[in-house]
């Protein structure tokens, strides 16, 4: 099993141009690890539609990668995202789901069939042809710029270690700056930077 870091640091190492969706218990974790104009924190009232929102800048976006960080209880919310994000064709995602067995931000309240679920299970027989699943650091920084590499969309099912990070404020009192603005400021903010780049 993973800590978060050991999960985000090698990704904010090896992130170049992509945008980077991050929801709920990873929001401050990759916020402490990157301030790039591209990162998204989908969190607040949005929950259990990060892959949905990450799918649309797929969609919008086709020559740059996405990243999509979701938690499985989010995922869990919208389960029908894996069939729609196969069903669009797009070949430039990149979904993480973080299985933790928990709803980490709003207190670690257990998740419907916790420990029963088969992740992988689900993408696979969602479409994807690229499903990953990782235990250890090791074997999940060995094969992480491979995963960045890879074409078409790919889900990356990884156990961490649940935390207690809390709900986000959206005010000076976080530390990350994408959360010190509200949801509406960051959704433009990110929309500057891809429109300035000609992108959308």
């Amino acid at each position: 099993m993973l800590t978060k870091h050991e999960l985000l640091e090698p990704l904010a190492e090896l992130r170049r141009e992509e945008i980077v969706v991050a929801t709920m218990a990873a929001v401050r974790p990759w916020g402490r690890l990157s301030e790039h104009e591209l990162d998204f924190a989908s969190a607040d009232s949005a929950m259990g539609h990060a892959a949905d929102l990450a799918l649309g800048l797929a969609l919008a976006q086709p020559l740059r990668k996405v990243i999509c960080l979701n938690g499985d209880g989010s995922m869990l919310m919208s389960l029908g995202t894996l069939t729609t994000i196969i069903e669009s064709g797009v070949s430039n995602l990149i979904l993480f789901v973080l299985v933790n067995g928990t709803y980490e931000i709003t207190g670690n309240q257990r998740i419907p069939a916790r420990g029963s679920l088969d992740w992988g299970g689900l993408a696979s027989s969602s479409g994807f042809k690229r499903v990953y699943r990782f235990y250890e650091s090791n074997d999940y920084k060995k094969a992480l710029s491979g995963i960045l590499r890879s074409g078409g969309s790919s889900f990356v099912e990884v156990q961490v270690e649940p935390g207690g990070e809390g709900p986000i404020s959206r005010s000076e009192k976080e530390k990350a700056e994408y959360l010190k603005i509200s949801l509406a400021e960051s959704a433009h903010d990110l929309r500057r930077a891809l429109v300035g780049e000609n992108k959308l």
